[in-house]
């Protein structure tokens, strides 16, 4: 995988970078034809969201890019936000391949059966 991080109004730090690394290893395992996740991780100036953290993300495969974003008071606390929306993204497009697939064999399955009735 493929990990690209960017920062804007905030550096990214070492233990940001490792942070991330682990928070969004989960993402791989479920999805493990990913080539590339990208990560910005935005600084807010705005005193009215008192200093929040927005951390946005595509994470690419070869045949669909699964995007969120999320906010949070802390950096840390918004990748955690940002893995639950894309792991339900993930899931949610699997079952959905899934139920095609299943359905499709049925379809096929039920076909053969009606050709042999008239025997």
């Amino acid at each position: 995988m493929d990990l690209v991080l960017n920062g804007r109004g905030t550096r990214i730090t070492d233990r940001i970078r490792e942070v991330a690394m682990h928070k969004l290893s989960r993402l791989e395992r479920m999805e493990p034809r990913v080539t590339r996740l990208q990560v910005e991780i935005i600084s807010e100036r705005n005193p009215r969201l008192g200093g929040a953290h927005r951390v946005e993300a595509a994470f690419d495969t070869p045949r669909r890019t699964f995007r969120a974003r999320a906010d949070a008071p802390d950096v840390e606390a918004a990748l955690d936000a940002l893995v639950e929306k894309l792991e339900r993204q993930i899931r949610d497009h699997r079952e959905k391949r899934r139920a095609r697939l299943i359905a499709g064999a049925s379809r096929v399955k039920s076909a053969g059966n009606h050709e042999r009735a008239p025997e």
